[in-house]
């Protein structure tokens, strides 16, 4: 008897009882419930992509739907990657696996040998004429039409959520090949991947409260590090001249929508280039994921009623425009000619909140990101930031106030920084002294040695994987988009 027949009422504890008693019956047939290897021609899914008639086949999944008629039944199996409609009837196997069958219920994992067919009503099937079970669930799964409805039990049950959410697996899948892909763009022009310590014992390559923790064999306090900048520009001065590294970075910072302690960076370097070129390869890259990902520039994001709230237009050339234009566009075109008190005043008139310890570049950048980033959703590079927000980048040879860089915007938030990297040991020490306040313990004096023994002129880029994958696939939160989001433990 399958679940579908126990009683509505029926509580999870009974079902789970209910399991166990299948369980016991199963080792009586001299079934191991939990399976052992099990050699499979192809997947679900790959079976019905491509499917043909009359075909011997042996594939493996998960029960996902039962259709008994008692001596004949229709079953669904599958995977993350698909699934596969599945025939049984009594005289067609074994007395004994018909017996396990009958043991069967959603959840569970099977194996089957049989030859494919199409049902009358057009259907992909196949007929079995083995089975094998893998794996007893013993808890049951999700509601059959509802999954895993509520958010938070997505995110701390993702197992849960894998499988009865289609649409969810869909976007994980398509997660993970973003990825390969983007390693296998960079690997094709001749950047080579590369890996450096998670482990740092100054914090460095971005301004961040980091994870402190302390390594007991050598007696010594370290971080967790919040980017991965400063090693790799450690290897430009190596001889390495195109290089990338894909991996995490963790900050001790806030939980929100866009943030995520533990987060996916990219991160790449090219030797004898600059912020241009690499703004030229991040619009390259992101257009081909969405083109072979998504099938097109024009990138919905709905809402969880399912209807489009926003379309992302990512047609190239992307829109460029310099910091210092768009915060006239916004605040006036006085606002640099203000003193900082007067700006300070004007933003109780454009709605922007500021902190009485806000320094005066601050005060812009709230204007910034308040009044132009979380309106923008367009690509758009923004160039030319003013030089205190950034201390590795190089000063622009013409208006020394500013910096060489872009801050792309898709989406209402930023998705990727780059830069023409500082490659000057002198100024970088002075920088890192201003940003530490005296307080020589924070500059990397090994990272300003290194630079040094001589640095090359450099393009660097930053990309947020997690954000650049919500804005493909119209997630409304990073937390869709990472399989185990971190959450507040549960009392």
């Amino acid at each position: 008897m399958s679940e579908q027949t126990t009683q509505p009422q029926s509580t999870e504890a009974e079902l789970i009882a209910v399991r166990r008693e299948k369980l016991e019956k199963l080792r009586e047939l001299g079934i191991d419930p939990f399976g052992s290897k099990y050699e499979v021609s192809t997947t679900p899914g790959e079976l019905k992509e491509n499917f043909e008639n009359d075909k011997p086949v042996k594939i493996a999944g998960r029960l996902l739907a039962i259709r008994d008629m008692g001596k004949s039944v229709f079953a669904t199996i599958g995977d993350v990657h698909g699934r596969i409609q599945i025939y049984l009837n009594q005289k067609g196997i074994s007395e004994s696996e018909w017996a396990a069958w009958k043991l069967m219920d959603m959840g569970d994992w099977i194996g089957i040998e049989g030859e494919t067919f199409t049902t009358g009503k057009g259907e992909p099937s196949v007929k079995v004429v083995k089975l094998t079970v893998l794996s007893k669930a013993l808890r049951p799964m999700p509601d059959k039409w509802h999954g895993v409805s509520d958010r938070e039990t997505k995110y701390r049950k993702r197992h849960l959520d894998l499988m009865s959410n289609q649409a969810s697996a869909d976007l994980f899948v398509k997660r993970s090949l973003m990825i390969a892909e983007i390693r296998a763009f960079l690997s094709q022009r001749g950047f080579l991947e590369v890996e450096t310590p998670m482990l740092h014992d100054v914090a460095g390559g971005a301004a961040a409260r980091p994870f402190n923790t302390h390594h007991n064999a050598l007696d010594m306090p370290l971080t967790l590090r919040i980017a991965p900048e400063l090693h790799l520009k450690r290897l430009l001065c190596g001889g390495f001249t195109k290089i990338f590294e894909l991996n995490r970075n963790f900050r001790n910072e806030g939980i929100s929508r866009r943030h995520n302690p533990e987060f996916t960076m990219l991160e790449a370097y090219w030797a004898f280039s600059d912020f241009e070129q690499m703004a030229d390869l991040v619009e390259e890259m992101t257009c081909h994921l969405a083109e072979k990902f998504c099938g097109s520039l024009q990138i919905e994001h709905k809402n969880e009623e399912g209807e489009t709230t926003r379309t992302i237009d990512l047609s190239r050339p992307w829109k460029r425009a310099s910091y210092h234009d768009l915060i006239k566009e916004a605040a006036g075109d006085d606002w640099f000619n203000l003193t900082p008190d007067e700006r300070r005043a004007k933003c109780a008139d454009l709605g922007v909140e500021i902190s009485a310890n806000m320094e005066d570049y601050e005060v812009t950048q709230q204007v910034f990101e308040k009044l132009i980033e979380e309106h923008t959703f367009n690509p758009c590079f923004v160039t030319h930031v003013a030089k205190e927000l950034i201390p590795l980048a190089k000063l622009n040879p013409e208006n020394p106030e500013v910096i060489d860089v872009y801050e792309l915007i898709i989406n209402g938030q930023e998705i990727s920084p780059g830069y023409s990297e500082l490659n000057d040991p002198i100024l970088q020490r002075q920088r890192f002294e201003e940003q530490a306040g005296g307080e020589a313990q924070k500059v990397d004096h090994d990272f300003v040695e290194t630079m040094e023994s001589g640095m090359p002129p450099a393009g660097g880029i930053g990309i947020g994987i997690d954000r650049l994958i919500m804005m493909l696939t119209g997630a409304p939160t990073i937390r869709d988009v990472v399989l185990f989001p971190q959450l507040k433990r549960k009392d």
